[in-house]
């Protein structure tokens, strides 16, 4: 048994097949290198499951680990990742979630678990400190996600922590989301892992656990923290008061907020209408943290339209509020909410659901789909009833839903002509709700993101924008928010910094405290005894990047895969803070490879993964 401090050192291994778990010891070598998070779990996908297998297979795992400060007396230490090959991308799949399931999971004395196998009927799982029960779910197959929750809740204990899938996930939808918090909806929303979690038939996952970890030196850890709180509680304001919706009107007029799927550079009105202040105004109930954190983003809200009128849930995030309301030009506050409501419900990516019914409408309006297509729908711009309709039928795959089902880039794949030019997605995931044209280190980093286009993958625009000081990742040079020098250089030290906040489970709006590798290394150090450098813990956030695209390198990703959609490297929406940049996504791309010291190819050279430690074939 490991005597190390911070963590437990194994992992529990489910079996759905037979019903059975085993302990895995992981070595204390592999916590220094891949640390935990995305991080451990990149190495246990890499190394030890068939990348050839389909994303829906028995035998692709689904990999459930914490962060490594995740539930430990660290700020906003709250983040937990699931990792599989993704079923709407068949790459790298990654989804990270914040609330209260990570503190949970690590109290259950393990660093996460692995769920193997398919079950041949709807079960449900609950593990409870060290003891693992296979319920029958049989009662909960068909019901949403706050149902079943509060059901599972009911036959296991009130406190514990549930994650689960609702129809969407059941129905196979691509892009389901795996949802914990029942009402306080927290999402593993990208990638589509809730569709691998419904093939399994697993319903649900309750934790519950007593244990807790020792900290190395407590005092040490808590004077670091007091430390570096002040920064983050002055700087975290708009994020406290208003939430992430709340940021939405500073973000239009950066030009960064995308309009009428991605054409247009300015909607001040619609910003101002949709914000996180007219929220509070509103139809706003209350206020949500995650664990551990004195942020508290979270804002709860009362659906008014709709059939679910009168309910009260986790209210519209940034991202969602963007993609039910710039993006297809619905300026109605009740509807986002009502959209996002159903979508928490039914365990739907709103990122992608958004995308695609944006990409829809386009279509419908250049006679790609018709009324008959649609179910009778009229697919306009600003659609609000229309758009509660087509989320019902996404999740119940119905009708227009069924292709809609599929994701922007297969969806258009299907409907055919020029649908393509209007599905904005890299790698077939849709695009989060910034502009990269507005912000040139989101060029890099939508083209390379492991996942695909991502925003978390550099948060280049929060960075750039000046939320965040440059000098947080070591990058000094002075650059222009729509040029390309040392954009490469930039958004890879992003990237890799993100990477570590992944494997810690640390929340990023905590670089609103202005965090650096060196604080994260001495909050590692604190908890664990170890003595990490600076460089050292630099150099982790770079292998796990590169490990991530070794996965996608064995399933054939290279240059060809890299790239932006035409829209957004060659369409000047004129208006706006970012009207007339046309990004130099060549040159930006060139640099990043070389930089990254990756083959023209975009292929990691084999004298860079022996300087990170990776092999490149599997052993």
């Amino acid at each position: 048994m490991s005597m190390a401090h911070g963590y437990w050192g194994k992992i529990l291994e489910i079996d759905l097949d037979s019903k059975s778990t085993k302990i895995v010891p992981i070595k204390d070598e592999d916590y220094k290198k891949y640390l935990s998070g995305s991080g451990l779990g990149a190495k246990i996908l890499y190394e030890q499951y068939d990348y050839k297998k389909p994303a829906l297979s028995a035998e692709n795992p689904l990999i459930f680990i914490n962060g490594f400060l995740t539930g430990l007396p660290a700020p906003a230490a709250a983040k937990s990742t699931v990792v599989s090959k993704s079923p709407l991308t068949g790459i790298w799949g990654e989804s990270i979630v914040g609330g209260f399931w990570g503190a949970q999971i690590r109290k259950t004395g393990f660093d996460g678990f692995v769920v193997k196998g398919k079950a041949e009927k709807p079960m449900a799982i609950y593990i409870n400190d060290d003891k693992v029960e296979f319920l029958d779910a049989k009662d909960l197959w068909g019901k949403d996600v706050y149902e079943t929750e509060e059901l599972l809740k009911e036959r296991t204990d009130k406190k514990a922590e549930v994650a689960c899938v609702g129809i969407a996930g059941e129905n196979l939808v691509s892009y389901a989301g795996i949802m914990i918090g029942g009402k306080e909806t927290r999402a593993a929303g990208r990638c589509g892992l809730g569709t691998l979690m419904g093939f399994k038939n697993l319903k649900a996952i309750a934790v519950k656990g007593t244990k807790q970890p020792e900290v190395y030196d407590s005092k040490k850890l808590r004077d670091l923290v007091k430390e570096f709180m002040p920064n983050l509680t002055k700087n975290a304001e708009v994020l406290h008061d208003y939430g992430t919706l709340g940021t939405i009107q500073g973000v239009e007029s950066e030009g960064d907020l995308p309009i009428k799927n991605w054409t247009l550079g300015s909607w001040e009105e619609g910003a101002t209408k949709t914000s996180g202040q007219m929220l509070a105004q509103t139809c706003q109930t209350g206020h949500y943290a995650c664990y551990a954190c004195p942020v508290r983003c979270g804002k709860n809200a009362e659906v008014r339209v709709g059939a679910y009128k009168g309910a009260i849930g986790h209210g519209p995030e940034y991202e969602t509020g963007a993609a039910f309301g710039a993006l297809i030009l619905n300026d109605d506050l009740d509807y986002i909410c009502a959209a996002n409501d159903l979508c928490n419900r039914y365990g739907l990516d709103t990122i992608e659901t958004g995308n695609t019914i944006a990409m829809a409408i386009e279509c419908y309006e250049n006679g790609l789909l018709t009324k008959e297509d649609t179910d009778g729908i009229e697919l306009k711009w600003g659609i609000k009833d229309e758009l509660l309709e087509v989320i019902e039928k996404i999740a119940h795959k119905e009708g227009i839903g069924k292709i809609l089902a599929k994701g922007s880039r297969k969806a258009a794949e299907e409907i055919g002509g020029i649908a393509k030019e209007f599905a904005i997605q890299t790698k077939g995931l849709s695009y989060a709700m910034h502009d990269p044209r507005a912000y040139t280190t989101m060029v890099a980093g939508y083209a390379t993101t492991n996942r695909g286009a991502c925003h978390l993958g550099t948060l280049g625009y929060f960075s750039e924008g000046g939320a965040v000081p440059r000098e947080c990742v070591g990058f000094n040079k002075k650059t222009e928010p729509h040029g390309f020098e040392g954009k490469a250089e930039y958004a890879i030290r992003l990237q890799n910094f993100m990477n570590l906040f992944d494997a810690l489970g640390l929340c990023k709006f905590i670089m609103l405290g202005h965090i650096t590798p060196e604080i994260m290394k001495d909050w590692v150090n604190a908890v664990t005894g170890w003595n990490l450098s600076t460089e050292e813990m630099e150099l982790i956030g770079d292998r796990l990047f590169n490990l991530k695209r070794m996965y996608n390198v064995r399933l054939g990703v290279s240059r060809k895969d890299d790239v932006l959609p035409p829209r957004l490297l060659m369409h000047d929406r004129k208006t706006g803070s970012a009207g007339g940049s046309i990004p130099n996504y060549t040159r930006i791309l060139k640099d990043y490879y070389d930089y990254r010291e990756w083959t023209p190819e975009g292929i990691p050279t084999e004298e860079k993964l022996n300087k990170l430690g990776i092999l490149s074939s599997a052993q």
